[in-house]
């Protein structure tokens, strides 16, 4: 018997040494990739929150950042808010014993303003104290009204177009979102106002069952510009009242109202304070969105569960910023029957610009709708499909395609209302895109220009 020795020389031991380094990496690979695989299916989100994608906002953010276009999608101001506003600001800042923790539940000189305006505009007096709660922003309000009194099952009445937060809240609270379209009567040959969609009652009043907990409501709508009319929130107010069901008003564009159109807070209606929550902004009150302060207001036993949510969540805002505010509200307050008072001046300084919108929109081709509110101009963008080519994006609905085609292409940018509306009708805001005129006047004319060269065809 022989005994054979393997010879290994230093080109067989490098190629030993290569395939074990090899064998070792790719094991440490896969216990790596598992390990990694558990992780995120251990602390992926919570089953409430699945299918949860960024917003409308944050991905058009972004697009404006990637390709700066001329920005007539979010909706905020491009220029200085009222000076006594930013002066106010001012003031604060220089005194050293407004910068620590405020009372929870609101600045004890911001909810004394509010509640002397309030008491005024719906007639009975309010509580400073138990009846009015500041948030970060109108968003953290909706939130506390829907979370606060929202339960698993429970059915939430939401109008479309709504704004794009109604939704996830309702679901995240486990509720059951039900939806309503307004939908335009007939109008051949005339100009479109926000005024002439509407409700269709019969379907509205099938809604409301023993299941329905809340109905949403938003007047002025965004991004429509619809101004309910009293009729229409009487019609709401006696299913509410018939049905025992909440009315959460986000009243946030309340002084955006053009003549000769009036805001009706639904809350004065009869029998309607007791089940009425009502939303305010100081971002669309004066024109100062990146203060994010908000308010809501209501009865006392309604407002208690805000308050819990509010305070295990947030539990105290911003005390510069609601002092600020206070002393804004303070000088309005002295004024509010005069045409000085910016809540009266707002809409005769924006109603230029949305008229000029309307034209120029009309004038290049688009159907503008008029807003009767809100700095929120809709128009139907379809009779220019032939110059815009949907097939470079790949977006499921068509008013995605158009938007992010002319950011990208024309300069100019929209916000597409789809996503304002449940899935189920999203096509009825596929045909249609929202700009903002709370802009400079400048500005405006610059987006005219712009879709002008592009319609002449010299873009």
């Amino acid at each position: 018997m022989s005994i054979v020795a393997k010879t290994f020389t230093p080109r067989n031991l490098q190629l030993i040494t290569e395939q074990c380094l090899k064998k070792r990496y790719f094991s440490l690979a896969s216990s790596a990739n598992q390990r990694m695989s558990e992780i995120e299916q251990k602390f992926k989100l919570p089953k409430t929150y699945e299918g949860s994608q960024p917003s409308v906002w944050v991905e058009y953010i972004q697009l404006a950042l990637d390709h700066k276009p001329l920005n007539l999608g979010q909706g905020f101001p491009d220029y200085p808010p009222p000076k006594y506003v930013t002066d106010a600001l001012i003031e604060v800042a220089s005194n050293r014993n407004l910068h620590q923790y405020t009372r929870g539940f609101g600045h004890p000189r911001l909810v004394q303003a509010l509640a002397k305006l309030y008491s005024q505009l719906i007639g009975r007096t309010i509580n400073p104290q138990k009846e009015i709660l500041t948030t970060l922003g109108a968003y953290e309000a909706l939130y506390a009204a829907i979370t606060g009194h929202v339960d698993a099952g429970d059915e939430v009445i939401i109008i479309e177009p709504f704004f794009d937060c109604y939704e996830p809240m309702v679901r995240y609270a486990r509720g059951v979102p039900r939806f309503i379209a307004l939908k335009p009567k007939l109008t051949e040959g005339k100009r479109l106002s926000s005024g002439d969609f509407v409700l269709d009652k019969a379907e509205l009043e099938g809604l409301f069952n023993k299941k329905t907990k809340a109905i949403i409501l938003n007047t002025p709508n965004n991004p429509l510009g619809k101004v309910f009319t009293l009729e229409e929130l009487t019609f709401i107010a006696d299913l509410c009242k018939k049905h025992n069901v909440l009315c959460i008003s986000d009243e946030v564009y309340e002084w955006l109202v053009y003549k000769p159109y009036q805001h009706i807070r639904i809350a004065t209606l009869p029998g309607m304070w007791e089940r009425t929550i009502t939303i305010g902004s100081a971002g669309k009150t004066f024109s100062v969105t990146g203060w994010k302060l908000g308010w809501a207001y209501g009865p006392a036993n309604l407002m208690f569960n805000l308050q819990m949510i509010h305070q295990n969540s947030v539990y105290t805002g911003n005390t510069p910023i609601q002092e600020a505010t206070a002393i804004a509200f303070e000088k309005e307050l002295t004024r509010l029957d005069s045409s000085e008072c910016y809540f009266n001046s707002i809409s005769t300084e924006l109603e230029p610009k949305r008229e000029f919108m309307g034209k120029f929109l009309q004038e290049t081709g688009f159907k503008p709708i008029i807003p009767e509110g809100g700095y929120f101009m809709m128009a139907d963008w379809t009779p220019l499909k032939s110059q815009v080519d949907l097939d470079s994006e790949t977006d499921k609905y068509a008013d995605y395609r158009f938007t992010k085609w002319m950011t990208k292409k024309v300069g100019l940018q929209g916000i597409p209302p789809s996503a304002f509306y449940g899935e189920e009708h999203k096509k009825l805001g596929e045909n249609f895109v929202r700009y903002c005129f709370i802009k400079e006047d400048k500005n405006l004319q610059a987006a005219a220009d712009i879709l002008q060269k592009w319609k002449s065809g010299k873009n």
